[in-house]
């Protein structure tokens, strides 16, 4: 699947631009820095796209390359904006067997994205997660904060429709 044909493209504001060199100002001195700027970055814009990392590296002086490495390695960092609608797919191993992976891959082809991919209208995006605590309900999906449990992938377009 090509990601780029489902980019999202940056829709920052001047009024989050203001923000995030605020957050930047009051801890560029502090030892250690990067990580709550990062955090609070995301606060902001919701996810850390590279026209943010650019700006936190211009004004902070650090290397494009040690952010994006950062950004990528810890989890709670999203490079792809979140939808409106989040869809969370269970893939842990009481839902696996359930047929979780098969309601997964039917979720990315009838939205048209990937995991960690927002559709390009910002409605929905898709993430798979490891055991949400609902073992007895699986196979499980989640919707914001809506939980949808033991589904199949017969059920998929009928929840979809409830957030269109």
């Amino acid at each position: 699947m090509d990601s780029q044909k489902n980019k999202v493209p940056f829709a920052g504001t001047k009024e989050q631009e203001a923000a995030l060199l605020k957050v930047i100002n009051e801890h560029k001195n502090d030892k250690g820095a990067l990580m709550p700027i990062l955090q609070q970055a995301q606060e902001i814009y919701g996810y850390l796209p590279i026209e943010v990392q650019t700006i936190i590296s211009n004004e902070l002086n650090v290397p494009l390359e040690k952010i994006y490495g950062i950004v990528t390695f810890y989890a709670q960092f999203s490079l792809n904006p979140k939808g409106k609608y989040k869809i969370s797919v269970c893939l842990g191993t009481a839902c696996y067997v359930k047929g979780a992976g098969d309601l997964f891959n039917k979720l990315q082809e009838l939205l048209g994205i990937s995991d960690g991919e927002c559709t390009p209208d910002g409605k929905f995006s898709i993430e798979s997660c490891r055991c949400i605590g609902a073992c007895g309900l699986a196979p499980v999906l989640t919707v914001n904060e809506d939980v949808y449990g033991k589904i199949t992938v017969d059920d998929l377009e009928g929840i979809l429709a409830k957030y269109q």
